[in-house]
Parts: structure tokens; sequence; C-alpha cells
């Protein structure tokens, strides 16, 4: 893949697990309450402190022993579980709620960033699978190209909290229910046709 290639997957996968409600969504609302739109970005910063930790670890750990069979079981694994992913989103959409809900006190926002990622077991799940098959499909084009990847998945999450922090601190929801559920419909279907790609491309 190319390295713009990258970013554009790194931003749109990025944004599907970024709008998917959890432990990082209630928190920048929680955090938006308190100290106003800014706490988004701060959540987001507080969340890629974590993302930089893993992605050294794949880097330096998997580059040490990667070969061809060693990538392309990696990213089979990670285009299976692009399409679980996606066929969660899609089961769990019609209920999926963008309002305030019960989240854990934190100290402040980047530290809930940083802890409600680390508590979700969805964040390692993704990054242990579907997140170390694409990191390991950019270092076939370089590191740079994996900067470009972890560069759209931030810019992916600074985006979706960024809005979803101006519009609590406002007082209003910019997005109602119904578009909600339907961008997530849109992302679940993504993560699958693109985990179906990925797949096929390593069987072919």
């Amino acid at each position: 893949m190319t390295i713009l290639e990258m970013l554009f997957i790194g931003f749109t996968v990025g944004l599907t697990g970024a709008m998917a409600p959890g432990p990082m969504l209630f928190a920048t609302i929680e955090s938006s309450l308190k100290t106003g739109w800014t706490a988004g970005p701060k959540v987001v910063f507080g969340h890629a402190i974590l993302e930089v930790m893993i992605c050294a670890f794949v880097v330096l750990g998997l580059a040490s022993v990667m070969n061809y069979e060693t990538t392309r079981a990696i990213s089979l694994i990670g285009g299976i579980s692009l399409c679980i992913f996606g066929g969660l989103i899609l089961r769990d959409r019609k209920n999926a709620r963008l309002d305030m809900g019960k989240s854990p006190e934190f100290a402040g926002p980047v530290i809930a960033g940083f802890i409600s990622s680390a508590s979700n077991p969805y964040f390692w799940v993704w990054w242990l699978s579907a997140g170390s098959g694409l990191i390991m499909e950019g270092l076939n084009a370089g590191l740079i190209a994996v900067g470009f990847f972890v560069a759209g998945h931030w810019i992916a999450d600074a985006g979706w909290y960024l809005f979803v922090s101006v519009s609590v601190s406002r007082g209003r929801t910019f997005l109602t229910q119904g578009a909600y559920r339907l961008l997530l419909t849109a992302c679940g279907l993504f993560l699958i046709i693109f985990g179906l790609w990925f797949i096929a491309r390593q069987l072919i």
C-alpha cells in the first residue's frame, strides 16, 4: 500500500472505532460537561499515549520475527477481526445512543482518555488483531507508512471527539439518534467490506 492509502485507511477505520459507543465516549461526555469543549482533544491525547506504546511494541516486537508466513497469518486474523467488529456494530446499532451515560470518575480528561481505553477489552482485541495486521501491512511500505496510518487514526479520533465535546458543552446535540445509527450502519458495512478485501489480498 502507498503512504496515502495508509493515511486513508487509518482515518476511515479509526472513525468507525471512534464512533462506536464505549467508555471513551462516555468519558468525553462527562469531561465536556465539567471542563468544556477542550475535553475532547484532551481525552484523545490520553488515548493516543497508550496507542503510541502499543504501536511501538507491535513494530519492534513483530518486525524482529516478520516473514511472509507471519505477515500473512496476522493479516488474515486482522481481516477476520474487522469483519467481526463490523458485524458487532451492525448488531448493536439499533440500541446505540449518543447521549449521557454512566461513566467512571476520572481526575481529568487526559487521564480519562488513557484509563477508559486501557480498561476497554475491545480496544486491546482490536489492536492485537486488526490493528496489528494493518501495521504489518504498512511496514511493507516502511515506517513512514505506519506513521501515516497512525496519524490518520488520530485525526479521526480527534475530529469525532471534538465534535462530541463541542456538542455536549454547548448543551445541544448536532446529530440525531437516527442519523447516528445510520452512520453506525455505514461504519459496520465498511468494516465488513474492508475486512473481506483484506482477507482476499492474502488468499489471492
